[in-house]
């Protein structure tokens, strides 16, 4: 009876969704800060954000290379690269908590710009719940159903391998680095919301994690420009979110439709706006932003716009990362400004450290902000928190690590309201006190 109801329930909602193109998918919704009541300390929770990184940069590297060719099999084999453990991925990333299935089975999914598919663990494939997840059970739910091999998100998804050879089921694997999540495509009722509550229907994955996991969460809700996002399938013109800072382990904000604006909310900065590249590399795998230059307080590093690469922003890359022209220039600006002695890092996660005065916190030391200039003329000014971090009592050391390209993660981001216009291709940004919105 409860099921039926809420079926009935859910139909207007559906019908004024494919109606109005999802206008009206307009929805705030709490993130879930990551370290949320965990026992870790801060020096410890900064190093773990940060060893995951390392798991996400092995994945950047890997759909960049099957992007350009490089990955083995061509049009979706196997990708060879450095096996860098994934074990800890989505451990350090924001989540959203989501109703799955008619009725709805509550969980939690990794909030991830870098991705695609959408996916949960999933007691068809005999998956494994996680510490604070149980698995979705499609048995459960009236709403499942599997999709077929000709349907379109199966025919056009960018999958590392795809077998259709059992009932016609579209079985997939998907790659995350050395990890892997091996599935089947279904459709299913998705409900967002607490007290505001908006359902749609979305084809998602069902399945498992082969080499991996993610810990705090029970899948992931991709939200990259590509064909199997929640953005793109939904056809959501706009969303915002706001981090909140990683030590005040308080949940962030995260906005769709027309509740995602700046200018609703209270802003301690300029509201900047870019606009997104539109040459991105073999296909949707990002959002690409056009930098061309950084500075450390006024003084603009003397760094080659070509160094910088094909810039993005990633809300599954926790530290964030510059290419390694750019990242020694970014070094020795610091060094000459901060006026602070070197430190070797016991930790190999960092290798830029710097030794702080006897008994004196980093919050209590002076540093200039970093700057990402941004073709157009906005800037993104980065408070001292939000590329230094300090590891261990004494030790302040770059979150910023180094990559291909330039990446602007999950610390870049604390505190800042980021806007991506899908429509209009454009993305705004302005600082802003996230726990007050």
């Amino acid at each position: 009876m409860a099921s039926s109801a809420f079926v009935l329930l859910l139909v207007p909602i559906l019908a004024s969704l494919a109606a109005t193109g999802n206008a009206s998918f307009d929805l705030r919704a709490e993130l879930n800060h990551p370290y949320a009541g965990s026992p870790l300390s801060n020096y410890e929770m900064v190093r773990e954000a940060t060893s995951t990184s390392k798991a996400r940069r092995a994945w950047n590297a890997a759909r960049l290379a099957k992007a350009c060719g490089r990955g083995g099999g061509g049009g979706g084999g196997a990708i060879s690269l450095p096996d860098v453990p994934v074990t800890s991925l989505g451990k350090s990333i924001y989540t959203l908590t989501v109703g799955i299935g008619t009725p709805p089975q509550q969980h939690k999914l990794v909030h991830d710009t870098g991705s695609d598919l959408v996916w949960i663990q999933c007691k068809l494939l005999n998956g494994t719940a996680t510490p604070t997840d149980p698995l979705y059970d499609p048995d459960k739910s009236s709403s499942f159903a599997a999709i077929p091999c000709v349907g379109r998100l199966c025919r056009e998804g960018e999958f590392e391998a795809k077998d259709c050879s059992s009932s016609n089921k579209c079985v997939y694997t998907y790659a995350y680095g050395s990890g892997r999540t091996v599935g089947v495509l279904a459709s299913e009722i998705f409900t967002f919301g607490v007290q505001h509550k908006v359902a749609a229907s979305l084809g998602f994955g069902c399945g498992t994690f082969l080499n991996g996991d993610i810990f705090n969460a029970s899948g992931f809700l991709g939200l990259s420009p590509d064909k199997l996002s929640f953005v793109s399938q939904l056809k959501i013109p706009r969303f915002s979110y706001c981090l909140t800072p990683y030590t005040d382990r308080k949940s962030g904000r995260m906005f769709f439709g027309a509740m995602a604006d700046l200018s609703k909310y209270r802003t301690t900065g300029p509201i900047q706006t870019t606009s997104f590249l539109n040459d991105r590399i073999g296909s949707n795998l990002y959002y690409y932003l056009p930098l061309i230059g950084v500075s450390v307080g006024t003084k603009r590093l003397n760094v080659p716009l070509s160094s910088f690469g094909s810039t993005f922003v990633d809300s599954g890359y926790t530290t964030g990362a510059l290419p390694a022209t750019a990242r020694d220039a970014l070094k020795k600006a610091l060094v000459d400004s901060l006026k602070l002695p070197r430190r070797n890092s016991s930790d190999p996660d960092y290798d830029f450290c710097f030794q702080l005065p006897h008994g004196v916190p980093m919050t209590a030391v002076q540093a200039p902000p970093l700057v990402y200039h941004f073709d157009g003329g906005a800037a993104m000014v980065l408070a001292r928190d939000n590329y230094l971090v300090e590891v261990s009592p004494g030790e302040m050391c770059l979150v910023i690590g180094e990559d291909q390209q330039a990446v602007i993660g999950n610390y870049q981001q604390q505190n800042m309201h980021v806007l991506f216009d899908v429509q209009n291709q454009k993305f705004s940004f302005a600082p802003t006190q996230c726990d007050q919105i």
